[in-house]
């Protein structure tokens, strides 16, 4: 049941001279702002969620400045790296390092990213990825389709009612629909398009790209889609809990060694958690 969950988190920054900082787009704000972007990558499971692994995202000005680079301590020879570039190098070291897992998921930032589906692809690694609208697809005719005409051809009937987990008032309800896609399937393997579309207002719908076992459900993949939000539950509780965005450090070394130091941290939280949860951990151990 493990999933692979690819996001980016934004550091609000004052000054000019912390390594990666620069007025741009955060997701944590919802806007532009001074601020450092770090890209992570999260492990979810039925037991917990933690982050595992995290890279300085450095804008192209950055590395066009060598002698900023120098003062903020950032290795020689460091190129420019998309965030999608770097969730890449993150799952590959965890493919190299046997993470146990069945699934990888992320957003539209990354799952819109073609390269980085085929990267995926090529390790034969699972996917269900947020994509735009106006993704253009191979369907299983051979021809090229954007998603939401894929999904619009569909028949009412294709679409079913599915529960994703509870939500603070009450579960999480949707409407769910795939439609195969992509010819030549290798064996045992299948490709699809995935749409959720909201209860309170059906023109609200998201697109995902998915890839993984031949006999994998419609409520599989939904799973799976929901499972992207355990990497916001991983940032929330990781700033809160263990500091993660509590510092004043600006070389590139310092960040990483803070960084790390929190996500230790969180990790060691979520697995105590996961213990006490099962009753593996008693009140005296816990002592």
């Amino acid at each position: 049941g493990g999933v692979l969950i690819v996001d980016d988190t934004g550091f609000l920054k004052k000054g000019t001279m912390s390594a990666g900082v620069q007025r741009q787009y955060s997701g944590t704000a919802g806007r532009i702002e001074n601020c450092q972007i770090g890209t992570f990558l999260a492990y979810a499971s039925p037991r917990g969620h933690a982050l595992i692994d995290r890279e300085l995202y450095l804008p192209e000005p950055w590395i066009a400045d060598q002698q900023r680079c120098r003062r903020a301590g950032i290795p020689e020879g460091t190129g420019f790296e998309t965030k999608p570039r770097q969730a890449m190098a993150m799952l590959a070291r965890a493919f190299a390092a046997k993470v146990p897992f069945a699934w990888v998921t992320a957003d539209e930032a990354y799952g819109q990213v073609k390269y980085l589906r085929l990267g995926l692809e090529a390790h034969d690694a699972a996917h269900v990825l947020a994509t735009k609208v106006n993704d253009t697809l191979v369907t299983t005719g051979g021809r090229e389709a954007r998603a939401d005409q894929l999904i619009a051809d569909l028949p009412a009937r294709s679409w079913r009612r599915l529960s994703v987990g509870a939500g603070a008032h009450g579960p999480r309800e949707y409407d769910w629909a795939r439609v195969p896609i992509r010819i030549g399937w290798q064996a045992g393997r299948g490709h699809w398009v995935l749409a959720r579309r909201s209860l309170s207002d059906p023109s609200e719908i998201a697109y995902y790209v998915c890839y993984g076992p031949r006999r994998s459900t419609l409520l599989d993949l939904a799973w799976i889609a929901r499972a992207r939000w355990r990497i916001e539950e991983c940032f929330q509780q990781a700033k809160n809990e263990a500091g993660l965005d509590h510092y004043q450090v600006r070389s590139w070394r310092a960040w990483y060694a803070h960084i790390t130091l929190s996500m230790l941290a969180h990790a060691w939280l979520a697995v105590s958690r996961s213990l006490v949860t099962k009753g593996e951990l008693t009140p005296s151990r816990r002592a």
